[in-house]
Formats: structure tokens, C-alpha cells, sequence
């Protein structure tokens, strides 16, 4: 019996960085020889178990071969007589495909280390195309290291897509990957890799619609939306680490690919039709309820926020009150970071000051500062106390922005 960490963790170490999770294959053992040692049996699908001190998992040396369409469609063969060099060849990437032994030794029959010096992400085998999950998984890769991908495996990415192996894919693992990749270093990568080789047209036709849309270039240099939007969501990689404000920077003008070509470069109405948009992309992909709300709120009124200081005292009331944050205080930072990302998401404007923010920043403090509860239990019930505190609120805002 043989065990050797395999995986990320021999890539994060080769690039030092932290290993924070630690798998293992183990070659030449049967399933009933683990469990005599006190490994744990805990795959369902495949021969996984953990160890009985440290937890972690140890996975016999395996191969599969695809039997159905899918990700789910695979045959799994696994015994004493696997070795590790089957085992590795049926992995993704090559930068994933190295082992290390016990006593430190690097196993790398297919140049992962090569790969990760030179930053190429390049499929192991032909095999790759077996799973179109991988599609996703390359480009999430590439969002993560920044890494460049071989022409080879472009092609190939390609090819599966062409295939329409995209299709095949169920909803809750295209949002797993879509979600993991905005909380990358440079989630825009993922974006423009699943562009390159069509994958965006195929899951995300909302999205490859706002390329080619020209926008008004003077508020506008880069004019064309789908820049624009790749833009915004680097800005909102560099102004938060949330991965919902980046998905609704992502998403913020969603609405623009629906304005007809009369109409450009114009795009009169998209924060209302690019809300809806929001919504129906969400039900597709089973997108979480708070994910959701942000990017509509950030479609719908990211206007507002950028014409700050031009709004009635009402309308800035009004669009507190719309984003529900008096009630979810924590609320207005996401969004304030989604619609500065926006702001700075054009050509020239990248590190321009966004006093905006500070604006609805003020507003929201002012507005705080009344007592509703003090209102609540006077003399006044039911809809009169709601219209008193938004009146107390209103005069609060107003005296706030005269003083500022």
C-alpha cells in the first residue's frame, strides 16, 4: 500500500501558498483492507474513506470512463491494481495532476510543475472532454491564478461546447462554479475564457448580448456595454470581497442588451427591464434569495445612486426605503460598493471619487436618527405612525444635506 497527497494541495504548495485542504490516493489497497486499518468508508459513488485520527480523505486509485451524458454518467473502476499514474491521468488539469509520496518526492508524469512555472492551464487527456462540468472548471482556474489557457485545451473547450455538452449541465453546479469564481482574485478571467470558447452564449445569452451594444461615449469611452460590464466587475473585485456585490455589479445593466438598436446608443427603461432580467436569470440557476435581491436593487436603482446629489430629498428617502435597509442596514454598503464599481468601470474613470456614496452614506444616518419607536407608542396608529416617521425621516435628510 502506497499514499500520496495528490491534488491542490501538491499545486499550492509548489506556488507556497497555504494548504488548506489535504487529499489523499492511496495505490495497491482494497476496500476491506482500509477498513482494517480504521479507515471509514464515506463515498457513495466512489471508494473514499477517512482517516481515523486526522479526518482527512483517502481515495483509492481510480480511472473512470464517461457511460452517459452528463456529469453524473460515468462507470468507476478502482482496485489494487490501479496505478497512480491512471489515477492522475483521468484529472482535469495538469497542475492538478501531481502527487507527492510520504517522504516529499513530486510525481508528475504530465508536466503540472512545468505548467504552473510558466502559468498555462492545459488538459491531461482526451478524457477531459468526458465531463463539460470541466469547462467551467478551467475558466474558475483562470479566474483564481490569472493563469493563460494552452491552445489545445481552447480548442477543445470549444469543441465540447459546439457539441452542445453545455446543455447537459444542471443548474445548481453551473451556479456552484459561477459563485466560487466571483470570490476569485480576477473573477473577470472566467468570464472572458467561457467568451472565448462560446460557453457564455451557450449558459449566460444574457450576458454575451451586451457585446457589440454601444453605450453614450461620453459618459461611456470604452461604448461598448460588455466592456463596460467586464469593467465594472474588476472594480468590484478591488472594492469587496463579497461575492454578491460582484455578482450584481456583473449583472447591473443586464437590461441594456434588450434595448433595440433604434434606440442606441440610448438605453431609456433598461434599469426596469434589467431588474426583470436579474429576476428570471435567477430562477434558472436557482441563485440564492440574497444574491438575487442585491443584483435587482442594483439593476433597478444604481441610477439613483450616481445622480445622488441631484435627487429630491424624497426620492433619496424613497430609495432608502426601496432597498429595505432600515430593516437591513448592512444592505447599503453592498450596494454602495456595486454602484461605485459601476462609476469606476469605465475608461478613464477608474480612480475617480465617487461622493455619491457618501451622499446616501449621510442620508441613511440622518434618517436613522429618528425615533420610531417613541412614534409607535404615542398617541398615533397604524398608518399615521408610517407616515410620521417617513415625514421625520424626510426633515432629517433635508437637514442633514443643508449642513453638508
Amino acid at each position: 500500500m502506497q499514499i500520496y497527497l495528490v491534488g491542490g494541495a501538491v499545486r499550492d504548495k509548489l506556488l507556497g501558498l497555504a494548504v488548506k485542504d489535504r487529499d489523499y490516493v492511496v495505490v495497491g489497497a482494497t476496500p476491506e483492507q482500509m477498513e482494517a486499518q480504521g479507515f471509514r468508508l464515506i463515498g457513495a459513488d466512489f471508494p473514499v474513506f477517512l482517516h481515523p485520527q486526522t479526518k482527512e480523505e483517502y481515495a483509492l486509485a481510480r480511472t473512470e470512463r464517461k457511460s452517459g451524458r452528463g456529469y453524473k454518467g460515468f462507470t468507476v473502476y478502482s482496485g489494487s491494481d490501479v496505478t497512480l499514474e491512471q489515477d492522475l491521468a483521468r484529472r482535469d488539469l495538469t497542475i492538478n495532476a501531481m502527487a507527492e509520496s510520504l517522504d516529499g518526492a513530486l510525481i508528475d508524469p504530465y508536466g503540472g510543475a512545468r505548467d504552473l512555472q510558466n502559468g498555462i492551464l492545459r488538459h491531461v487527456s482526451p478524457a477531459f472532454a468526458e465531463d463539460p462540468l470541466r469547462v467551467l472548471r478551467v475558466a474558475r482556474f483562470a479566474a483564481r491564478f490569472d493563469f493563460t489557457l494552452a491552445d489545445e485545451t481552447l480548442e477543445l473547450m470549444a469543441a465540447l461546447v459546439a457539441a452542445g455538452e453545455m446543455e447537459a449541465l444542471v443548474a445548481e453546479r453551473v451556479w456552484q462554479e459561477w459563485e466560487r469564481a466571483l470570490g476569485e482574485n480576477h473573477p473577470t478571467r472566467f468570464f472572458e475564457v467561457l467568451r472565448r470558447c462560446g460557453a457564455l452564449a451557450r449558459l449566460f445569452p444574457e450576458i454575451e448580448a451586451l457585446f457589440g451594444v454601444p453605450q453614450p461615449p461620453e459618459h461611456h469611452p470604452e461604448i461598448d456595454t460588455g466592456v463596460h460590464t467586464l469593467m465594472v466587475l474588476t472594480q468590484a473585485a478591488r472594492l469587496s470581497a463579497d461575492a454578491r456585490v460582484r455578482f450584481a455589479a456583473l449583472l447591473h445593466d443586464l437590461g441594456k442588451g434588450g434595448t433595440p438598436q433604434e434606440q442606441w446608443p440610448k438605453h431609456i427603461g433598461h434599469e426596469q427591464q434589467g431588474a426583470e432580467m436579474v429576476r428570471a436569470l435567477c430562477r434558472r440557476f436557482r441563485v440564492p434569495n440574497d444574491y438575487r435581491d442585491l443584483a435587482v436593487l442594483v439593476a433597478q436603482y444604481h441610477a439613483h445612486c450616481h445622480r445622488a446629489p441631484e435627487l429630491r430629498d424624497a426620492t433619496l428617502l424613497e430609495t432608502l426605503e426601496r432597498l429595505d435597509v432600515f430593516r437591513r442596514p448592512e444592505r447599503l454598503e453592498l450596494f454602495l460598493a456595486a454602484c461605485e464599481a459601476d462609476a469606476r468601470g469605465r475608461t478613464g474613470y477608474e480612480q475617480r471619487p465617487y461622493p455619491q456614496a457618501q451622499i446616501f452614506r449621510r442620508a441613511f444616518q440622518a434618517a436613522l436618527g429618528v425615533d420610531s419607536a417613541a412614534l409607535a407608542g404615542g398617541e398615533l396608529s397604524g398608518p399615521a405612525i408610517a407616515e410620521a416617521i417617513r415625514l421625520q425621516r424626510l426633515a432629517a435628510i433635508r437637514a442633514a444635506r443643508a449642513a453638508a
